[in-house]
């Protein structure tokens, strides 16, 4: 915890709201807009946590785009660089949507496409609670749900700016950042003592 607070503190010189208080995993988020700290559940999301610091710990993150933004609902990145190039991915997860953990304001989750297991390398932060996107049974890609796996610590007033910035169509893609946001770095913090 005090490793996170010290890392935001020289980024962002006025902290904010006090870390969580757990043996959690931390990252931060280096972004072009600002720092964001997460928490990352281990317990209840396990291979989706290992999943992302996998590939955190590579360098995959660094120099992608929060490519996807859409204010009331969530912010998306990780899997395009910024010539909006998709970056190669190893292979799909389990979807563990099915944890217990919402779809609330501040938390982290696996992108997927309508395929329950076909998570890799992209994530989304929640800016607005999305309960729609919760596991309601394993019947289908739409009531599968997406696995929440972690939670914004500090910084959601970078994740906030980040929702409101101007958007529109970038070849096939749709709410794309007209300035690019890029996610410079992802900076592993060793757990808490």
């Amino acid at each position: 915890m005090r490793r996170l607070a010290l890392a935001l503190l020289t980024v962002v010189p006025l902290a904010g709201p006090a870390l969580a208080q757990s043996n959690d995993t931390e990252v931060v988020l280096h972004t072009s807009e600002g720092a964001i700290g997460l928490e990352l559940f281990e317990e209840q999301a396990p291979t989706s946590v290992e999943n992302f610091l996998a590939y955190a710990e590579s360098g995959h993150y660094d120099g992608t785009l929060f490519h996807r933004v859409i204010d009331g609902f969530m912010i998306q990145g990780g899997g395009f660089d910024a010539d909006f190039a998709q970056k190669p991915t190893r292979d799909p997860i389990e979807n563990e949507a099915d944890n217990g953990l919402s779809n609330r304001r501040g938390t982290l989750a696996m992108a997927r496409t309508g395929d329950p297991h076909s998570a890799t390398a992209q994530f989304f932060i929640n800016v607005a609670d999305n309960t729609s996107l919760d596991h309601v049974s394993r019947s289908s890609g739409s009531t599968w749900g997406y696995a929440v796996f972690g939670r914004v610590v500090e910084g959601m007033e970078v994740v906030d700016a980040i929702k409101r910035v101007p958007t529109g169509n970038r070849g096939r893609f749709g709410d794309v950042p007209e300035t690019p946001v890029v996610i410079e770095r992802v900076e592993v913090l060793d757990a808490a003592p």
